[in-house]
């Protein structure tokens, strides 16, 4: 699944693919953002993704469906 994070007076967004499900992300998102703490999210190659609480700006969590990729998806 697909993670954007919009930090606050960042130009770019962190963006980064993670095994966890919808539900784990927001629920870890939600959890941080009701205690001020930091957002710790972990990555598909074992990365931690680490972003104070009170910098974010937004988050898109993106689909689970797997999206057909090729000529023969049609």
């Amino acid at each position: 699944m697909n993670i954007e994070l919009g930090i606050q007076n960042v130009a770019r967004a962190v963006t980064f693919s993670t095994e966890q499900n919808a539900d784990e992300v927001s629920a870890a998102i939600a959890d941080a953002l009701a205690k001020q703490g930091p957002i710790e999210l972990t990555d598909d190659k074992g990365r931690r993704i680490i972003v104070p609480a009170g910098a974010l700006g937004y988050a898109i969590v993106g689909s689970e469906t797997k999206h057909a990729v090729g000529f023969g998806a049609l």
